[in-house]
């Protein structure tokens, strides 16, 4: 185990709402966007720990917590997460994704890059047909070590909610330094290959439909053109009150531009 250091401690908590993953591994779950999937927890086992603190988060507020900052050392992730295959394994349970999630964003995790070495090693031995990927919010890509550990997965899912930065501080509430320029170039270094995850909704203080905000989103994805894009919306209680989530069939209808123009476009209502 391994403490935070101090510059990142105000970051932390933990929420009453929610759900927050206590175990490092934790699942097999079932995943809208991914299937059977077990899942990895990078973060402190009692709080939450993220550079965003957005307005749906069903892990609940960035304020409401624990002081737990104690976060998983690559060895403890590997021992779990050896254990869990091995056990999964006996009861022929199959996995289609080990999917780095938790209580926040993953790649804070300083051992990160150690971390997915070792989990592609597990899941050539012991799962072989499972992917291994990587909810992130894509704040981190431009740091080099990160990128290179997201180029290794199978699926590097990089979030983008809004076009601008105004609108990133209303639904993310990002920590300081955020700037949706740096991440759309950091991101263009995958050429492509990755998968941009994408929440639509409504408040009283926007909508993701309007065009304002649609129009340079669908412009977004068309100038990083990533393999696919998970579109959803809401799903489970949020900490902000009011928001509105957006059908499915609405969202559908939102980016058929992007359909028609040939994207593999994943839609969750």
């Amino acid at each position: 185990m391994q403490k935070l250091l101090p510059s990142t401690i105000n970051l932390l908590t933990t929420c009453p709402i929610t759900m927050l993953r206590e175990e490092t591994v934790f699942g097999p779950i079932h995943s809208r966007r991914l299937g059977t999937s077990l899942g990895i927890n990078l973060l402190p086992e009692k709080g939450k720990l993220c550079n965003f603190d957005c307005i749906y988060c069903e892990c609940g507020w960035n304020r409401d917590g624990r002081n737990d900052t104690v976060l998983p050392s690559a060895s403890k992730v590997f021992s779990d997460l050896q254990a869990m295959l091995q056990r999964l394994e006996r009861q022929q349970v199959k996995v289609d994704s080990i999917t780095f999630s938790g209580d926040g964003e993953p790649t804070i995790n300083p051992e990160f890059p150690k971390i997915i070495d070792d989990t592609l090693a597990l899941r050539d031995q012991y799962a072989p047909s499972a992917k291994v990927s990587v909810l992130s919010n894509a704040t981190r890509v431009h740091i080099p070590d990160i990128f290179q550990a997201l180029r290794r997965v199978d699926n590097p899912i990089m979030k983008i909610d809004a076009p601008t930065n105004d609108l990133v501080a209303k639904i993310n509430n990002p920590a300081p330094g955020y700037d949706i320029a740096r991440v759309i170039e950091a991101l263009k270094q995958f050429k492509g290959d990755f998968i941009l995850q994408w929440c639509l909704l409504r408040s009283s203080d926007f909508d993701s439909s309007a065009p304002e905000v649609l129009l340079p989103m669908l412009d977004i994805v068309r100038l990083l053109h990533p393999r696919e894009l998970m579109a959803y919306t809401i799903d489970r209680p949020t900490p902000a009150q009011g928001l509105q989530k957006i059908p499915a069939d609405e969202i559908r209808t939102l980016l058929a531009p992007l359909i028609d123009e040939g994207f593999a476009v994943q839609i969750k209502g």
